[in-house]
This record gives C-alpha cells, sequence and structure tokens, in this order.
C-alpha cells in the first residue's frame, strides 16, 4: 500500500479557540500585506538601490527550508484535504499556507531586485588605463554576485523538493524517523540562515548610511508579526522548536535593522536628502561603466543620487577621459 493512502477516519478536525484562530487569521493577512511596501518601493524608484543580494540569498534560503520543513510535519493534515471541507482544511493547514505566502512574498523581493538592478552597477567600474576610451564588456562583481544567487536559489528549491517528495513517497511521513530527520535538518538550516540572514543587510546600511530600497513600513510590520508568527507555531501540537526559533531570531535582527533605518531616514530628512543618497566613499558609474558626474541623468535615464555637498572629486578621470 502506498505511504500517501489516508483513511478518511484518518482526519481530526483541528479545535482551535476564536482566539488561537483569530491569530492566525491576522497574521496570514499580515504577512500578504506586510510585504507590499517593498515591492511597491522597488517598483515606484525602478531602483534595488541599497538591497544586499546576500541577505536575499539567505532569506530566501531559509523561506524554502522552512516552508518544506512545516510541509513534512503537517503532511497528514495536508492529505486530510481532500476528505474535509475547504474552511476545515485552511484551518488544518494554516501553518502551511502562511509559510506559503511568506516564500512567494520574499521570493517576489528577489526577483524584482534582479529586474530593476541600478543598470550603472551591472558593468565593471571603467578604467582609462585598461579600456583606453571604450565602454568596459566584463560584469561588475556585485551584479555576478547577484546572478549566482538567483541560480542559488533555484538549484536549492529543486534539491530540497526532490528530497522531500522522495521522502513522503517512498518512505513515509514524519513518523518515519529519515522522513522526521529531514525535516530537523530542515528546520535548523533555516534556523542557520535566518540567524545571519539581515546581517550582510545590516552591514550594507550601516555602510551606505542611506534606507535606500528597503521599506521601513514593511519592517514597521514584520518586526512584531515575527514574534507573534513564532507563538502561534509553537502553540500548535504538531511542530517543535526548530519550526518557529527561526522567527524569533529573525524578529531579533530585523528590529536592529528597522532601528538603523529610522535613524538614517530621519538623519537625511534632517539634512535634505533622498533616500538613495550615498556616501562620499562609494563611487558611482553609468551604465557604460564611466564615472557618473554627481546630479547629471546616466545613459539609462537614472540620476546620481549623489548629495551635492559630499560630491567625490572625480574631475582627474573624467578630463582625461573626455
Amino acid at each position: 500500500m502506498s505511504h500517501l493512502d489516508l483513511n478518511p477516519e484518518d482526519c481530526q478536525t483541528n479545535e482551535r479557540s476564536p482566539l488561537e484562530l483569530g491569530i492566525d487569521v491576522f497574521i496570514t493577512l499580515g504577512l500578504l500585506v506586510s510585504y507590499l511596501p517593498q515591492h511597491y518601493k522597488i517598483i515606484k524608484f525602478k531602483s534595488s538601490e541599497g538591497i544586499n543580494p546576500i541577505f536575499l540569498l539567505l532569506g530566501t534560503l531559509s523561506a524554502t527550508s522552512s516552508l518544506f520543513n512545516v510541509i513534512i510535519l503537517e503532511f497528514k493534515p495536508i492529505q486530510c484535504c481532500s476528505f474535509v471541507s475547504a474552511v476545515e482544511c485552511a484551518k488544518n493547514t494554516i501553518s502551511v499556507i502562511q509559510l506559503g505566502i511568506q516564500w512567494t512574498m520574499f521570493v517576489l523581493i528577489l526577483v524584482l531586485f534582479l529586474i530593476y538592478f541600478p543598470a550603472h552597477r551591472k558593468l565593471a567600474p571603467y578604467n582609462p588605463q585598461i579600456h583606453y576610451g571604450r565602454p568596459p564588456i566584463a560584469r561588475s562583481r556585485e551584479w555576478k554576485v547577484s546572478i549566482t544567487v538567483l541560480y542559488s536559489v533555484i538549484v536549492h528549491f529543486l534539491l530540497v523538493l526532490s528530497v522531500t517528495v522522495y521522502l513522503l513517497v517512498l518512505v513515509g511521513d514524519s513518523s518515519q524517523r529519515e522522513t522526521y530527520l529531514w525535516a530537523g535538518f530542515l528546520g535548523v538550516i533555516s534556523m542557520m540562515m535566518a540567524s545571519v540572514q539581515y546581517l550582510p543587510q545590516i552591514h550594507t546600511t550601516w555602510k551606505m548610511k542611506a534606507v535606500g530600497a528597503l521599506s521601513i513600513p514593511m519592517m514597521l510590520m514584520q518586526t512584531p508579526g515575527a514574534f507573534l508568527f513564532a507563538y502561534s507555531l509553537a502553540s500548535k501540537e504538531d511542530n517543535n522548536w526548530t519550526t518557529w526559533i527561526v522567527f524569533f531570531v529573525t524578529g531579533c535582527l530585523q528590529g536592529i535593522l528597522l532601528i538603523m533605518a529610522i535613524c538614517w531616514h530621519f538623519r537625511a530628512k534632517n539634512m535634505g536628502y533622498g533616500p538613495f543618497d550615498v556616501t562620499d566613499a562609494e563611487v558611482l558609474y553609468d551604465s557604460d561603466g564611466r564615472p557618473m558626474r554627481p546630479g547629471r541623468r546616466s545613459s539609462a535615464g537614472e540620476r546620481s543620487p549623489l548629495r551635492p555637498d559630499n560630491q567625490p572629486n572625480y574631475a582627474a578621470v573624467i578630463n582625461e577621459e573626455d
């Protein structure tokens, strides 16, 4: 008999109090809404400047591992959806729905990051001693890293999906030792990724001393939501600590990033800067790799976000290329 076979008698309704059910619904809607400001900001400014690709890599790997962790642990309620109503199915698999929404919305940030990656950062910086007046054709290191992140996310997803399907179909659900260990391994991996997920972004935001494409409203909703989500997952009988600890750690790190972003936001506002202003240590390049004159528009129609009172001196380089 197949391990996927299940009798209707084995399916029991997950009785939850109105308070617990209300929290679940609130978290589900909150997850969906909280990511929208980040998507909107990237699309509005048509730039993902200031978002660290390693932050997106770690976040996506963590979300993927966490999603398949809870799918395995709640595979029986998922199967029971064939025998119960849609409402009962949603109640019994609410954790899967929540983590599925989180995974989808975070992956969409990665997609928008690549679509709206600043054109002036895709090519290697112009060096007149190497290029002799001709635009460079090599990709910049930052753009190479971003492409590698995309490939890594795809490979990781396919690998985790393949192993999970193999274990659930041929071995059994989480009651089987091998499957349970795999679910625990995914939970630990997710926890490890989440533990360091925000460190690259914290470093980038601190170095840039500007909010950039990061959305403060998103973090204002997600930081307390992470702790509430962790409590919701921890209160369920079928889950262990490897499922909810991820969101507790994430909430702590995101809180640090939120405080930093708020500080830079008000600092820039008081000094008359915009969200994409950068420090004088950061050199900006046009889409052909040449240094951008502060304030002028690039060949892609982008304006250099350099602060008017914090301009690096590119005169020697510009005069040489002219």
